[in-house]
């Protein structure tokens, strides 16, 4: 164990134990310098670990204190003297704090020699950007200044006509008129969540659910209760049944398609019954639908939208995740909440440019959208296919994976032993990011869990990198 780590677990024992409160400040970096006779960068680095535990919160000017949430993470064994475990306590709804740790682990992902892992990202290589671009730069020479007026909400017509078009060619047909273009799928999902619930309220999630997501519900101050949900099937639509039987859900998050971390498509049969069970509720669901695109199979899942006769269903889908990342065109169908959601469109960031928004729409008009999919996607199965095997040689007995039915990302089980937050660091260590399971809750159930990305081609370097991994996990197994 290096001496950061060291001196992070024996911080973090002393929190656990009461010896530092919560709110109160540890020691400063010199203080801690001297007293355990370790140098300063090496402090820094115990602290980081400590912050991305979410242990410790730094204050400007002040110091280092002692989270408020880091006092929930240590609670007692809850085993009965038999030794059999205690009946599985309802659910709670949680204030959301994700952010720090995501922020950290976005941030290690920059370095340009870690093999990406744990990037959210897909490989950029394999998008059109340079078609793109073109198109971009054609349309800033023909128009040299732009007015205002024209980039409003909803946004750009003809784009909003060719994202209607791609909907009704795959069998769900929507009206133009409800389609609102964001600032990506987060904008949307951002959006969709002002215009449906309030701060305070509680949004129920999927378990483990998308990081984005919860920055949502954290960021506008309400709270999230996590609900069971099955790696194939999707959100466990009893066990909502039985949250919505015992508190007031101001709306529901789900990804029912090719969910990030998980992988899974959710039946038609079951979108449908959660569609109703909502509905008879009259509460609105934001379906995160970014990675419709990136299926395995022979046909574009259903989407959520096409069961919804109520217009309670908040659609929300981008280009990020399948043609270009770097112009972040996203949009919404949000149902009955349409005029609510345009309005805060226009409070919230008024526009949204209009040379992007055309030169996407002249791509899907003239460029084989279908063709570069299909190659996408094909790419992306093989690679899915190398990394899980991969995964199954190199790491240990009692590793379970994920079986992705599109998208980019394996979900991977680790021996209870292992925590992903100590082997996250012992990876950055060697140059490789993974994304730890902690990311993906409000609570401390995926500690022994990492998602991997498999949308980067697959290398001898990257072969070695996952090897590399296997071993650490090995170690802490």
């Amino acid at each position: 164990m290096k001496l950061y780590e060291k001196l992070a677990d024996e911080i973090t024992e002393a929190v656990r134990r009461g010896v530092f409160a919560a709110g109160e400040r540890i020691l400063s970096v010199r203080q801690a310098s001297q007293q355990h006779g370790v140098s300063i960068k090496t402090v820094l680095h115990a602290y980081a670990l400590l912050e991305s535990r979410g242990i410790v919160e730094t204050r400007p000017q002040s110091g280092y204190f002692v989270r408020e949430a880091a006092m929930h993470a240590f609670r007692p064994d809850t085993r009965r003297p038999s030794g059999k475990p205690a009946p599985l306590e309802a659910p709670i709804a949680a204030e959301v704090d994700v952010s720090r740790l995501v922020l950290s682990t976005l941030r290690s992902i920059r370095a340009h020699d870690a093999v990406p892992f744990g990037s959210p990202y897909p490989d950029p290589s394999l998008f059109p950007w340079r078609r793109i671009n073109q198109y971009a730069n054609a349309i800033a020479r023909r128009q040299a200044s732009w007015n205002l007026i024209d980039d409003l909400p909803p946004g750009n017509p003809e784009l909003i006509r060719q994202i209607a078009r791609r909907y009704a060619e795959n069998g769900m047909p929507v009206d133009p008129g409800e389609i609102v273009i964001t600032l990506g799928a987060t904008e949307a999902i951002n959006l969709s969540l002002q215009a449906v619930a309030k701060p305070g309220d509680t949004v129920a999630v999927e378990s483990p659910t998308y990081y984005a997501m919860l920055h949502a519900i954290e960021r506008l101050g309400m709270r999230a209760i996590e609900v069971a949900t099955h790696p194939v099937d999707g959100m466990d639509i009893d066990a909502l049944a039985q949250v919505i039987a015992r508190q007031k859900i101001a709306a529901c998050m789900v990804m029912p398609n090719f969910q990030n971390p998980l992988g899974f498509q959710m039946p038609d049969a079951r979108k449908q019954r959660l569609v109703e069970l909502l509905a008879a509720h009259q509460i609105p669901v934001i379906e995160n639908d970014v990675y419709q695109e990136l299926y395995f199979g022979e046909t574009r899942p259903s989407a959520l939208k096409s069961f919804d006769t109520q217009g309670l269903v908040l659609h929300c889908a981008s280009f990020s995740k399948s043609l270009s990342a770097s112009y972040r065109i996203g949009w919404a169908l949000p149902g009955r909440y349409r005029a609510q959601f345009e309005k805060l469109k226009f409070l919230n960031t008024l526009t949204t440019p209009s040379v992007p928004q055309v030169a996407v729409a002249d791509y899907l008009r003239q460029d084989g959208y279908d063709r570069h999919l299909r190659h996408v996607r094909k790419v992306y199965r093989q690679q899915a296919s190398i990394m899980t095997a991969m995964v199954r040689r190199f790491f240990p007995a009692g590793t379970r994976i994920s079986t992705p039915q599109g998208g980019y990302v394996l979900w991977v089980e680790l021996p209870e032993r292992v925590d992903s937050m100590r082997l996250y660091q012992a990876a950055l260590a060697r140059s490789i990011t993974v994304g730890p399971g902690m990311m993906f809750s409000t609570r401390n159930d995926f500690r022994h869990f990492i998602r991997l990305n498999y949308s980067y081609p697959w290398t001898a370097q990257s072969e070695a990198a996952l090897k590399t991994l296997g071993e650490l996990v090995m170690q802490m197994a």
